[in-house]
């Protein structure tokens, strides 16, 4: 008998189906017991009522690895609207103890060095893996967007001879005796390849050795990098990124669903914003008046930004347009 997913046995009404996963948690009644199975996809809800699989599952601490055959009845109450009845359990890789917090409740209930020592099974909870599929949703709609406008994808060097990016520190190696650093950015990579393909791309990890402690810094990421020749000017680019942020918006909504009902609330899904057609503009001057007008402090010819401006804008934008 094939595997299925949790999500697929509602196509299996009346049929006995094998299914494979984590022991997400059990609830014992005076004579029979409710299993919850969680495998990559979803969740499965298995009526225990045999006195003997019972008695197994008093030995099985949560985080179990199990397979289960059974029988798939419909249930308007259970995870999908289907349970499955009559089990038989198969233990693949019995968990040593109980894991340091349950993963059944809606967050983790543990403070962060707990987390952080238990990161392989903290991962686990849905809202967790949630986080990996929006990401994930959001690389492919990126990579399908700028695909279908003949841009090519690129993988350039990580170790590099020199500091690509002015701005930012670097982390140094040695490299069999020389010097060398990790790369901040594909900039200078992508400026060569502009010259091979016109249109170029890439999703990959950058490195900038700068404090890890601030929503502003990050000394590890992924960086999606876009490039491309013969513009006229900067609001070709915006366009480009424009069709891009659709792409990944329509990407997350329809690969990430389930995604964005796990890290929503009781009011419904995680809203992610909707992207217009043409992204609204201001041009930087602009934006330091009514930053000026705004808070009475002058910041007129200023040359950049500070935080509290960039935190206004968001604002200001999200007032206006509905998104910061």
């Amino acid at each position: 008998m094939e595997r299925v997913w949790t999500t697929q046995i509602g196509a299996h009404i009346g049929e006995r189906v094998r299914i494979a996963g984590w022991l997400h948690r059990v609830r014992q009644l005076s004579n029979l017991s409710f299993l919850i199975l969680r495998d990559a996809q979803g969740l499965a809800q298995v009526v225990v009522e045999d006195a003997a699989v019972i008695a197994q599952l008093t030995d099985l601490h949560a985080e179990t690895v199990l397979v289960i055959e059974g029988t798939v009845v419909a249930e308007p109450q259970a995870p999908g609207g289907v349970e499955i009845h009559q089990p038989a359990l198969e233990v693949l890789a019995a968990a040593a103890e109980p894991p340091p917090f349950d993963l059944f409740r809606p967050t983790i209930k543990a403070q962060l060095p707990t987390l952080l020592d238990h990161a392989p099974v903290g991962l686990r909870h849905p809202r967790q893996r949630a986080l990996f599929r929006v990401a994930a949703a959001s690389m492919a709609g990126f990579r399908a967007a700028l695909t279908a406008r003949d841009f090519v994808e690129i993988q350039t060097p990580k170790i590099v001879g020199a500091a690509t990016e002015g701005g930012a520190n670097v982390f140094r190696l040695d490299y069999f005796g020389q010097p060398a650093y990790l790369s901040q950015s594909p900039q200078l990579y992508k400026q060569i390849m502009v010259g091979v393909f016109e249109r170029v791309f890439e999703v990959g990890p950058a490195f900038r050795a700068e404090p890890h402690d601030t929503p502003r810094h990050a000394n590890e990421f992924v960086s999606l990098d876009v490039e491309l020749g013969f513009i006229r000017d900067q609001f070709d680019v915006m366009a480009v990124l424009n069709r891009a942020l659709e792409g990944m918006i329509a990407a997350i909504h329809e690969q990430a669903g389930g995604a964005l009902a796990a890290l929503g609330s009781k009011a419904g899904p995680l809203a992610l914003p909707a992207v217009p057609p043409d992204i609204p503009a201001v041009h930087f001057a602009d934006a330091l008046d009514m930053f000026s007008r705004a808070t009475g402090e002058d910041v007129r010819g200023g040359p950049d930004l500070a935080p509290a401006h960039e935190r206004w804008l968001g604002e200001w934008a999200r007032r206006e347009h509905g998104s910061d």
